[in-house]
């Protein structure tokens, strides 16, 4: 049998599937992500062959953080100290002797969303709100890049804050949304996690998130935005409605976005990976 496998690679866990041609899934594994470069690297491809098994590998695509440079496939992500500059397409070419693509976990994201969960929107964005926070923007079904990926998420806005000195970005920069609304940024300012945010700590964040959305819907102009992760999951549909509040207050000289939770839920990097292993998205 022939099979596509698709590879969730965070900071915290990786995940693994295989599917046959007819997108039934096979095989899936799931492991905390070692430190270690190379023992994270071993694991990677023992968690292929797993999936795998003895099928015939016809493509291999991956979820990674960025920053990367996804069409020589080197990968250096945020938040994996010891990924830096690490020629992953080749390593994984060499390997399985299959095509190997990889892309900004958001981006791959979007893709899975967007193809798998039937959506017929030109413009879509896919926004991630978990321990970061991220984005993918789509054109017809296909990745904008522009220049560079385009970090929706490092931006800065107009924000409400009880404990702005506690405010800073691992980009380096001290004001940028994704400190302020992402879990690493709720932990951070509030010293809890967002599951154990009052109410007003929730309509705090939802404030500054919607400020984050009105610049978003004024400059990309999406026609529905899509969010995943834990803190989007965890604050729920009220949490969206919220924010889609404040976007609204503030959001006159465009038609605002029409916001969403995922119908994938955490699965939707990892179906990503499974779609972009096709190349279906070149």
């Amino acid at each position: 049998m022939n099979v596509y496998v698709g590879l969730d690679i965070g900071g915290t866990k990786l995940m693994a599937a295989a599917y046959d041609e007819k997108d039934n899934e096979l095989q899936r594994v799931k492991y905390p992500t070692p430190t270690p470069y190379l023992e994270c690297l071993d694991l990677l491809h023992k968690m292929v062959s797993e999936v795998a098994g003895k099928n015939s590998i016809l493509g291999i695509g991956a979820a990674i953080g960025g920053p990367l440079n996804s069409e020589k496939g080197i990968v250096s992500p945020l938040h994996q100290t010891e990924w830096r500059n690490i020629p992953l397409k080749d390593i994984m070419e060499s390997k399985w002797n299959c095509p190997f693509y990889v892309d900004i976990d958001t981006n791959v994201a979007a893709l899975g969303e967007y193809h798998m969960g039937g959506y017929k929107e030109k413009y879509f964005l896919y926004l991630t709100l978990s321990t970061g926070m991220g984005g993918g923007y789509l054109i017809n079904g296909k990745v904008y890049q522009g220049k560079a990926h385009p970090e929706v998420a490092h931006q800065t806005i107009n924000y409400r804050c009880k404990n702005p000195e506690r405010i800073t970005c691992a980009c380096g920069v001290p004001d940028c949304l994704e400190a302020i609304v992402s879990g690493r940024g709720i932990q951070r300012i509030y010293k809890k996690s967002a599951e154990k945010l009052l109410p007003e700590e929730w309509d705090e964040v939802a404030y500054n998130l919607g400020q984050g959305l009105r610049n978003i819907a004024a400059i990309l102009s999406p026609e529905i935005i899509i969010f995943g992760g834990g803190v989007s999951v965890g604050g729920g549909i009220d949490f969206i409605n919220s924010a889609k509040k404040y976007m609204n207050e503030h959001c006159k000289l465009v038609v605002p976005p029409e916001l969403k939770l995922s119908c994938l839920g955490y699965d939707t990097a990892l179906l990503g990976a499974v779609y972009i292993a096709k190349g279906k998205h070149l």
